[in-house]
């Protein structure tokens, strides 16, 4: 072989290497691109869940979340009616459909233990009830479900710090709710 052809593979050779490392930092260019275009994507749907509206009012939750001996112990007033969050009985009311009150310094301590409490008063119509109660079946913890005779308005949803009020019964609004903060406990971390 000539002196000429080795030279002319040598620079083959070299062009060839040439364009293969050009081929490689382009297909890394663009998984670096992709990559970043990702997160991004990530970022803005993180975002815009961030700002998804939460179902119901915030309620300022209270600083007192003490336990008291009896439900007729005097304690910090509740700064809600029902209450979302403050001092409470030592034990919760068992999950699911109540026929009769509650007190409600059980029912503050099944908020804090990740529950949503949902209380009717007695204008509510029975089906509406009958429904009520069928929702919260679906829910084998964290919900319960409680007649409140003198509230004022139909449905009150409540979770600790927040608050749903309903004229009317809504299903959608109330799985919304129950779905949003069911399963959240709010024991104070150490």
């Amino acid at each position: 072989m000539s002196q000429t052809s080795k030279k002319t593979t040598y620079k083959q050779d070299r062009y060839a290497q040439r364009q293969l490392e050009a081929k490689r930092r382009k297909q890394w260019g663009r998984i670096g691109w992709s990559a970043a275009g990702l997160v991004v994507i990530g970022c803005i749907a993180v975002l815009a869940m961030d700002r998804a509206p939460s179902p119901g009012e915030k309620i300022e939750v209270l600083k007192d979340q003490s336990h008291i001996p009896t439900v007729d112990s005097p304690h910090t007033p509740y700064n809600s009616d029902p209450p979302t969050s403050g001092p409470h009985m030592a034990n919760i009311a068992g999950w699911g459909v109540h026929k009769q009150p509650v007190p409600k310094e059980y029912l503050v301590h099944n908020l804090e233990d990740a529950g949503v409490v949902i209380y009717y008063n007695d204008k509510l119509d029975a089906d509406s009830v009958k429904k009520l109660e069928t929702i919260v079946e679906g829910y084998p913890e964290f919900v319960l479900v409680n007649p409140y005779p003198a509230m004022g308005n139909a449905i009150t949803l409540t979770a600790w710090g927040r608050m749903l009020r309903l004229d009317r019964l809504d299903e959608k609004q109330v799985k919304d709710f129950i779905n949003a903060y069911k399963g959240i406990d709010h024991h104070p971390r150490q």
